[in-house]
């Protein structure tokens, strides 16, 4: 039986970016179906003390979840993945780092029409921003952040990996965390990462 998975991303955390790439991985070796969606670090980081550099990234970071999000109310939700990950190569892969080139690019990418990057200048997707936010981070808790997975009516933080496991390693870490997120009373594996995220 297909096994539902849906996960909240935004496109600046790279380690969301590893998160949906070792899903899309697990996809090809287990009977998965992901849906993608959209968070937003900048509305999980309102009213926080920030560093002054991470204020301009936070900034920044509301363009692209806004034509995200316009999008998906465009084209539905299966446009999500689609133009998540166009961004998510853009700025991980290819590093680019002016938001102007990496949304026309993305859109370009993705096959979808040029006038949806207006969406990144105004708030008129703000609310529909922040309601997929708290529908993805309410249910696992505000002291996390991205990636979060729901296995039916269970949600995580997690997992963070680098570099993303591909074939039957992608499924069998797939295994291992759909079962612990289904176990009763389960909370918490972590451990102090040693280094950065890798996009091998």
């Amino acid at each position: 039986m297909t096994q539902q998975v849906d996960l909240w991303v935004d496109p600046a955390c790279p380690w969301a970016w590893v998160t949906s790439r070792w899903l899309l991985e697990a996809q090809k070796v287990r009977d998965i179906d992901i849906k993608f969606h959209v968070m937003s670090l900048a509305v999980l980081n309102e009213g926080r003390e920030m560093p002054e550099k991470y204020v301009d990234l936070m900034q920044k970071a509301w363009r692209p979840v806004r034509v995200l999000i316009a999008a998906e109310q465009r084209h539905g939700n299966e446009v999500v993945e689609k133009l998540y990950s166009a961004m998510g190569s853009q700025y991980h892969i290819k590093s680019e780092n002016d938001i102007d080139v990496l949304i026309s690019e993305s859109l370009k990418e993705a096959g979808l029409e040029a006038d949806l990057a207006d969406a990144q200048h105004t708030t008129d997707f703000d609310e529909a921003l922040k309601k997929s936010h708290h529908q993805g981070m309410d249910p696992v808790g505000m002291d996390v952040g991205t990636p979060v997975i729901h296995f039916g009516d269970v949600a995580i933080f997690g997992p963070v990996v680098t570099p993303a496991p591909k074939g039957e390693a992608a499924g069998k870490l797939f295994d291992g965390v759909s079962l612990v997120a289904g176990t009763p009373g389960f909370y918490e594996l972590k451990r102090t990462r040693t280094v950065g995220p890798s996009f091998e």
